[in-house]
């Protein structure tokens, strides 16, 4: 899991598994190198004419997608054919993950041409997917160019067309703060059509005027800053566990 190796890996020039003996393959070198930097996304990441979930990863995928998932040199793994990747996506996102997409950066015809031949395919992030930012390449699609294996309703009913809300504050004196009046400021994105919705607004220590705002767009995340007073957060706290 990837538990075990972040409690061995201290260096990214180690190529040992500690706690097996066994040697890291370049592929699972490049895999730990990438979630280290995207530890809180589920990767899915192209190994030729298919995508490959490692560790934890391939564990929930396993579990959230149905799919046979087993051990391989130092890591559990599951695999998904490339064309479905769009279709596996979105029910992952719909579950709650962050998903991201990781893809080889050189076609095998261009490699087998050049000095590199023998190396690692480079790979990098080209997308992370979350309940509200689900568009892009992989994602928005003609309808009319699906495959027969391909059920239509299952890519175009998982996820809702909902806001990107973020919420900002700023008391403007002590004596406001501490009576938990405040002034507010948010901002709402729906990123599959560009819609933007701003307002700021004064509001109590009830937070009433914060509250309708969030219950009428009914965001599906919610971005907040690194301190919010103790009044908005309870608030958000109540609607985000309903």
């Amino acid at each position: 899991s990837l538990k075990s190796y972040e409690n061995t890996q201290n260096t990214s020039d180690t190529n040992l598994n500690k706690r097996t003996k066994s040697i890291y393959t370049p592929l699972e070198l490049q895999f730990i190198e990438m979630k280290k930097q995207y530890k809180d996304a589920v990767l899915c990441v192209e190994c030729g004419y298919k995508y490959r979930f490692f560790g934890e990863d391939a564990e929930i995928a396993a579990k959230e997608l149905n799919i046979y998932c087993h051990q391989d040199h130092n890591f559990m793994t599951a695999s998904i054919p490339s064309h479905r990747l769009f279709v596996h996506v979105r029910r992952l996102v719909a579950k709650g993950y962050k998903v991201g997409v990781i893809k080889q950066m050189e076609t095998a015809a261009l490699k087998a041409a050049g000095e590199n031949k023998s190396s690692l395919f480079s790979r990098k992030l080209t997308a992370l997917y979350t309940k509200s930012t689900l568009i892009g390449e992989d994602i928005l699609f003609k309808i009319n160019l699906l495959d027969d294996s391909v059920d239509v309703e299952e890519v175009t009913t998982d996820v809702p067309d909902n806001y990107l809300l973020c919420i900002c504050e700023n008391g403007e004196n002590l004596k406001d703060r501490k009576k938990g009046d405040i002034l507010i400021g948010i901002m709402a994105i729906q990123p599959t059509t560009g819609e933007v919705i701003f307002d700021s607004f004064r509001d109590c220590a009830s937070r009433l005027e914060l509250e309708s705002r969030v219950l009428r767009l009914q965001p599906v995340e919610i971005l907040l800053p690194s301190s919010l007073s103790d009044q908005s957060e309870k608030l958000i706290n109540s609607i985000t566990s309903m």
